[in-house]
């Protein structure tokens, strides 16, 4: 465990001379043996006499010493080195009583084994060296207070995380000086301070001394020490709080679990309303009782004195459970592994009813005994927190459709890459061709945008235009897309239609005239798409067969993926993946993609790792190569997309979001969706920020994206970013459900629940809750079955509540479960049944108690010291735009 020992003695203004009784132990210690001479042989041999009777004296004229490392190492380990190292560590951690200003400037710089930066070892900010005999006049003539801060480290912590020499040291407090001017309630601009860093064989140390220009300014608190000892702890030991952050985060886990086995114990104890620990029972009858002639708000900050006894009582008495005690023993347990770090003296852990972090108890069990009051069944419902969790089931929707939606696969079609795939055909039948002309490469450069031309949507459609009346099969599909798309122009299905026809029965006539893979793997996608023709599947089968049995790796990935689907054929994961694997090897990005996932997964192969990885990086680097040549929207969301998630490359969301954008701006409004996601996933985004991913958000909203309806929804429901706005967030809702998102439809139906945003509609919530229940949402599906058990707005129904359970709980639903296993037991509402409430409400409150949250790593100045750094800089006489100095 790393540990840091700061000690902040300081020399009084005005005074030079010490207690004649401690000075007399300064003599002592200073010409007492072994104190600098020990000779090697001599070190591990046990303490002399005169030591051990000199530590005793120690300890008893400065008892504060018995903090420090040394002190400890002697205890443990007796020896002459020990005891030489503790002796000489005391008088320095006590020079506010035993010293001379003048005289300690002079020892701190010149003390053997300190670390010398010239011809002593004082240094302070910047690189300017000092003049020792003008900066020991300066300290000793100061009329204010002088601080001497001592910093000590083990010698294995500071050898670890390189703070065993002064240069580290030096870069550290110039770093942090500025912090510890606030410590001691000095203006950064009067701040002035020195150091020397001892190299001392088991405890390196840095002396400090600290000091304002400014006589009367100056004062150091307790608190102001704990601050100081804080950031030390910070700078020097980030890193390494960081695992013990983690490891937190793992007993947290277990404490959700016990928390959870003291629930399940506790449910399997009642019988008939009953429970073992009646006490708990009674004292919340009483509560309530007394609660019933109770004015004002029901919180516990308003309660009178003898409630919040009565409250407190009820806490204290939860905690006695085994595991619940348990439970809070290991949660004072990680806090004070933390707080060792910054503090000397642990606090005396306090009893659960007067912990601050577990407040929320409090209020909770008086909103249960009220509720008990008003017979009314409030079990622990289903938190934001926990909807959330569908943002990764909707980011894993979005996926699904782009690898699946053989649609957007459409850039293999269109890539350039293909024309050196395919032997322009340049027979004709009477008045219809497909032939990449010049023409028709320079119309889709407009299409889409080069890093040399801007996209020009409408000079795209005339030239495509000019194509098709020449009977350029190819552009005549390209006029429909942009008609299906809105590409320049506004959408219109029917001329989509009718241009997709055109180009369907120029694909057959050339193909008539002379069979080719490229017009069999063309007339396939149509086919399948429906695109100017009925969608079918078994016409897709037939000819993506003709083209793949000619090794067309376009075909083969097509024909793979009615393999997968089972579309038009037998479901076959096998010959999907033998499909893939051989259109992959003929060097198709898509299909790396696909043999990638299913070695990942292990479907229609064997899980291989390794070779998931290998095709994975294969797709990515085929993906950025297509990029480059397309500029297609699809392929960069796709490159967003693997960037966001570490996919066949490094994880690197600055990329990614680069991806996203150019994507964005051709209107792919999944990478809107993606965007705005990642925008507001951030820790602290700007105003300006916020306003373009809402911005992203409502443009594929308005594109009629499901997801992006529901997380416009959301953040007009919550009102965070926005300003709340129940009727739009209605609106948005009703949007995304109709296009099939049930957790829109489950959120709608809780606004009518609860009535709190919206007037209550039972019958409208229960509409709302059943379309998304019955697309299988667990959350509504419990909501549903509480509904039909307690007879809120409906007819009670057991059965209907037992069958809408036990789907939610096959799911996991925790809560669905407790009701399933105690159906019997919650005929009414009972104290039994509040007091189950409370102990599973503080499982969740145990969980959300981490003591402390990581500090972070490094030493990355954030803008507020930047700006007093600067100030206090030019208070030096430094110009305002002088390079700061870089900290290492």
């Amino acid at each position: 465990m790393p540990r840091l020992i700061l000690k902040c003695p300081y020399l009084k203004g005005g005074s030079e001379n010490a207690s004649a009784h401690l000075e007399n132990l300064v003599n002592y210690i200073a010409t007492r043996d072994g104190v600098e001479k020990i000779r090697v042989e001599d070190k591990n041999l046990s303490s002399t006499t005169k030591q051990e009777e000199l530590i005793a004296q120690i300890i008893k004229e400065l008892p504060n010493t018995k903090n420090l490392f040394e002190y400890e190492d002697y205890i443990k380990n007796p020896t002459i080195e020990n005891a030489s190292e503790f002796i000489g560590i005391a008088i320095e951690q006590n020079v506010d009583k035993i010293g001379k200003r003048k005289n300690y400037v002079d020892y701190i710089a010149n003390r053997p084994r300190v670390e010398k930066m010239g011809k002593h070892g004082l240094f302070t900010g910047g690189n300017d060296s000092l003049v020792l005999n003008r900066t020991a006049n300066e300290v000793a003539n100061h009329k204010g207070n002088i601080w001497t801060p001592i910093i000590s480290l083990r010698r294995e912590d500071a050898t670890r995380l390189g703070y065993d020499n002064a240069e580290r040291w030096h870069n550290m407090l110039s770093y942090y000086a500025i912090d510890i001017a606030e410590c001691l309630k000095i203006k950064p601009e009067n701040f002035q301070w020195y150091a020397a860093f001892h190299n001392e064989g088991h405890h390196p140390h840095v002396h400090m001394i600290c000091y304002s220009t400014d006589p009367k300014e100056g004062y150091l608190t307790k608190k102001g020490i704990e601050k100081m000892k804080s950031g030390f702890v910070k700078n020097i030991f980030g890193q390494e709080l960081e695992g013990i952050y983690i490891e937190q985060s793992k007993r947290r886990d277990e404490l959700k679990q016990e928390s959870r086995e003291v629930l399940i114990k506790l449910i399997t104890e009642m019988k008939n309303g009953t429970m073992q620990n009646s006490d708990i029972e009674e004292k919340l009858i009483n509560l309530s009782d007394r609660l019933k002639f109770t004015k004002g708000k029901k919180q516990y900050g308003y309660l009178q004195p003898k409630l919040k006894a009565m409250v407190d009582e009820i806490v204290d008495e939860l905690a006695k459970d085994e595991k619940i005690s348990k439970t809070y023993a290991l949660w004072y347990e990680m806090r004070n592994e933390v707080l060792y770090n910054y503090m000397d003296n642990l606090p005396e852990p306090l009893p659960l009813s007067q912990q601050k972090e577990f407040k929320s108890i409090k209020n909770m069990i008086i909103k249960e005994a009220d509720n008990f009051n008003k017979g009314t069944i409030t079990f622990e419902e289903v938190t934001d927190d926990n909807i959330d969790i569908t943002d990764e089931r909707i980011d894993k929707a979005i996926d699904d459709v782009f690898i699946n939606d053989t649609g957007f696969i459409e850039i293999e079609g269109y890539t350039l890459d293909l024309v050196s795939e395919i032997e322009v055909n340049d027979d004709t039948t009477e008045d219809v061709y497909l032939k990449w002309s010049d023409e028709y490469k320079e119309a889709r450069e407009f299409l889409f945008g080069t890093d040399d031309i801007v996209q020009d949507l409408e000079r795209a459609f005339e030239m495509f235009v000019l194509e098709a009346k020449n009977g350029n099969a190819l552009a005549m599909f390209d006029i429909g897309r942009m008609f299906a798309d809105g590409l320049g122009r506004e959408i219109d299905v029917s001329k989509a239609y009718e241009w997709y026809q055109k180009a369907l029965a120029a694909f057959y006539k050339v193909e008539d005239k002379k069979p080719w893979k490229y017009t069999e793997y063309r007339i396939g996608k149509m086919q399948l798409q429906g695109l100017g023709t009925e969608e079918s599947y078994e016409e897709a089968f037939y000819w993506f067969t003709l083209s793949a049995e000619q090794k067309y790796k376009f075909a083969e990935y097509s024909l793979g993926g009615l393999y997968y689907r089972g579309q038009g054929v037998e479901q076959s994961y096998i010959k999907a993946f033998n499909l893939y694997l051989r259109s992959a090897k003929q060097g198709f990005q898509y299909a790396d993609f696909e043999v990638a996932k299913m070695y990942n997964d292990g479907v229609g192969t064997y899980k291989n790792e390794k070779q998931s990885n290998k095709y994975f990086h294969s797709a990515f680097i085929g993906f950025e190569k297509l990029e480059k040549q397309s500029n297609d929207d699809r392929i960069q969301y796709r490159l967003g997309w693997m960037l966001q998630n570490g996919i066949g490359t490094e994880k690197d969301i600055e990329r990614a979001k680069k991806y996203y954008e150019k994507s964005a701006k051709l209107g792919n409004f999944f990478a809107c969706y993606s965007l705005a996601k990642l925008i507001l996933a951030e820790e602290n985004p700007t105003i300006t920020e916020i306003k373009k991913a809402v911005e992203y958000l409502e443009q594929a909203s308005t594109s009629g994206n499901q997801f992006a309806q529901y997380s416009l929804g959301k953040l007009y429901l919550n009102g965070k970013y926005v300003e709340k706005d129940i009727y739009k967030v209605v609106g948005l809702f009703e949007l995304s459900s109709e296009q099939g998102n049930e957790y829109a439809a489950y959120q709608l139906g809780k606004l009518y629940l609860k009535g709190e945003d919206i007037p209550k509609d039972i019958p409208a919530a229960i509409k709302w809750l059943l379309i998304s229940a019955e697309k299988g949402n667990q959350y509504a599906q419990y909501l549903l079955g509480k509904l039909y058990l307690t007879g809120e707005g409906v007819p009670k129904n057991k059965e209907e509540a037992i069958e809408w359970f036990t789907l939610s709980a096959e799911q996991g639903n925790e809560y669905a479960k407790l009701f399933l296993e105690n159906m019997d037991k919650f005929k009414e509402p009972s104290a039994c049944l509040t007091v189950t409430r409370m102990l599973n409400y503080m499982s969740k409150i145990f969980e959300d108690n981490v003591p402390l949250k990581s500090l972070g790593v490094g030493m990355k100045i954030d803008s507020k010291l930047i700006r007093k750094l600067k100030d206090k800089k030019v208070a030096q006489g430094h110009k305002s735009d002088d390079h700061e100095q870089r900290i290492i």
